[in-house]
């Protein structure tokens, strides 16, 4: 059986008219839409005859056995944000089910196949993304805070795990999962403008940007905005606007492919006839070096405070979250060069800077 592009395409339609809206997709990980999605692949599937299996953390994985237990894993997730895109995550997953269906109709292939449906790796509804994959890895070591995570009608994670057959408490026992893995492949669209500004229709990906997330409080002073003159306010958005725009050239001097993004600032009182007396900022950092990540922060930094004191306020950070940069398997990087050559004729290199669930399989030390 020859691998059917257009089969693949008309099946990832077919998935997006099953399981989303005029807005986009809406598979968000521990609802009912998301099980109806995680019951369409296991019908696809049947025709390969691979088993299915559902890990601890909720993984959903298909094996199709090899003359070696050594186990090459196609990984993706079916899982998406509220009106989310059509091919993000859903790509890897729906090209792995032919995949499947091209080398399960040469019988029995020389190792073991598997296609894994990562759990949760948006991250949608509790804030906390790459849940299945982390939980696989072992670098899930934060059950204590996800007990706290609560969506927004109040309902805990662990309860809304419970409702998918997960328990938290052992949602680390995935890592067996990976016991016989030898390589793992993600295929997934590039979510940027840089293969589309080349004319490319592919890449190979060198790894995931590390991330620092911070959240940044400005306090000043509220005061009437029609009686405090200027040069006597203690304006808070002040700070928070000159950081936004700073990040920006601590980006461009660091160069290569890092980014700085400030996505929220919330103002209280929040009023027009008022000075801004605190500003909450979120701030995202990512980069493919580690170093340069930790120079990036720490310029961040060193610039607040240099506003804090030219406004007259006061500022504090808080960290969020923040993971490190990893790199992908050099081997692997020149096989997919060689297969994008074989197609396209030009095979380019770039980082990814959105997560995926591979960068924690690299983590487990998984080529």
């Amino acid at each position: 059986m020859a691998l059917d592009p257009k089969r693949t395409v008309a099946e990832l339609k077919e998935l997006r008219e099953l399981t989303g809206n005029e807005d986009g997709a809406q598979r968000v990980a521990w609802t009912e839409t998301w099980e109806h999605a995680r019951e369409w692949l296991r019908e696809k599937l049947v025709e390969t005859g691979a088993k299915e299996a559902i890990d601890a953390a909720g993984n959903q994985w298909f094996t199709l056995g090899g003359r070696t237990k050594r186990a090459v894993l196609i990984g993706g997730h079916i899982d998406s944000v509220p009106n989310g895109g059509w091919l993000d995550g859903a790509l890897n997953i729906v090209a792995g089910i032919e995949v499947l269906r091209r080398i399960a109709s040469d019988g029995r292939p020389p190792v073991t196949l598997r296609l894994v449906n990562w759990a949760d790796e948006e991250g949608a509804r509790f804030g906390r993304s790459l849940f299945g994959s982390s939980a696989a890895a072992g670098s899930m070591r934060d059950q204590g805070d996800l007990r706290q995570l609560v969506d927004r009608d109040g309902i805990a994670l662990p309860d809304a795990l419970a409702g998918h057959g997960v328990d938290l408490d052992r949602a680390i026992q995935a890592q067996s999962q990976l016991a016989t893995a030898a390589a793992y492949l993600e295929l997934h669209i590039e979510q940027g403008p840089v293969l589309e500004s080349l004319g490319l229709p592919l890449g190979v990906v060198l790894g995931t940007f590390g991330v620092e997330r911070h959240r940044i409080t400005w306090h000043g002073q509220a005061a009437h905005a029609g009686s405090t003159p200027m040069d006597k306010r203690r304006d808070a958005l002040a700070g928070a606007a000159k950081l936004a725009l700073e990040i920006r050239d601590i980006a461009r001097h660091t160069g290569g492919a890092a980014v700085c993004t400030s996505g929220n600032v919330v103002c209280r009182p929040g009023i027009v006839t008022s000075v801004v007396e605190t500003a909450e900022q979120l701030l995202d950092q990512r980069d493919l070096n580690a170093h340069r990540l930790a120079m990036m922060l720490a310029e961040a930094k060193a610039a607040s405070e240099r506003f804090a004191a030219e406004e007259r306020i006061d500022v504090e950070w808080e960290k969020i979250w923040s993971i490190e940069p990893i790199l992908f398997d050099e081997t692997l990087l020149g096989f997919c060069e060689e297969a994008i050559l074989e197609v396209a004729g030009t095979a380019y290199r770039l980082p990814s800077g959105p997560l995926h669930d591979a960068a924690e399989v690299a983590r487990a030390g998984v080529p």
